[in-house]
């Protein structure tokens, strides 16, 4: 059966890009697909999204997958569970922490980057402060909004500061300054997001954070056709 997430994430890809005017091609990859050969899975995209719903079948293929769009600097944006793989990848594969986990997989871990929230976030609507020098600023022009979350679990917070100060910057945060939003400022879109923006995009008021990655990935398609 189709998760509600999912089809947001659908309806909202498609609205948005009718809004843009591109001819979007949008497929779902099993992860267990991205497992066995992750380049030749993504290499012909433009784009990817890890959308919600895990525990995924394979956290391998959804790792390698994320990986690959950082190193390759292919539009990335992560989306509630995709912000809490995004953050796994980085913590594996660019700080080199061995044993990181999330807990829906292995709750004895002993690094575990992610946490359940204090209170959960299933159906609710929140602030976030969004930090005027980040990359997300420039898409919504605004430091405070409001956007809707389901989700139960979140960036550890005792290794917040090193994710940051690593360079996967906290770009938005919560009333408690709690991360909620996260960037690589380097890469061309790179932003992980913990709620699902996906939920309130509509036909009439496309959400300008998928827009800005759907623009995105029009240039990086142009810039392929280029090179």
């Amino acid at each position: 059966m189709e998760r509600p997430s999912h089809k947001a994430t659908n309806e909202a890809l498609s609205h948005c890009a009718d809004y843009l005017k591109i001819n979007l091609k949008l497929q779902w990859l099993p992860t267990e697909l991205l497992a066995r050969d992750t380049d030749k899975s993504i290499s012909n995209f433009d784009g990817l999204w890890c959308a919600p719903g895990s525990p995924y079948i394979s956290m391998k293929g959804a790792i390698q997958a994320i990986q690959f769009a950082r190193e390759n600097d292919y539009p990335f944006i992560g989306t509630c569970g995709g912000f809490q793989h995004a953050v796994i990848e980085y913590a594996q594969n660019k700080l080199g922490i061995n044993d990181v986990q999330h807990p829906e997989y292995d709750p004895s871990a002993s690094n575990l980057f992610i946490t359940a929230l204090s209170c959960s976030l299933i159906g609710e609507t929140r602030k976030i402060f969004i930090n005027k020098n980040s990359m997300i600023y420039k898409f919504y022009n605004k430091t405070e909004v409001e956007e809707r979350y389901n989700c139960n679990f979140g960036l550890n917070p005792i290794y917040q500061t090193l994710i940051d100060e690593t360079g996967f910057k906290v770009a938005g945060t919560d009333e408690k300054g709690e991360a909620r939003i996260l960037e690589l400022p380097q890469n061309k879109f790179f932003i992980a997001t913990l709620f699902q923006p996906q939920l309130s995009s509509l036909p009439t008021n496309p959400h300008k954070l998928i827009a800005a990655y759907l623009t995105c990935s029009k240039e990086f398609h142009i810039s392929k056709q280029l090179s």
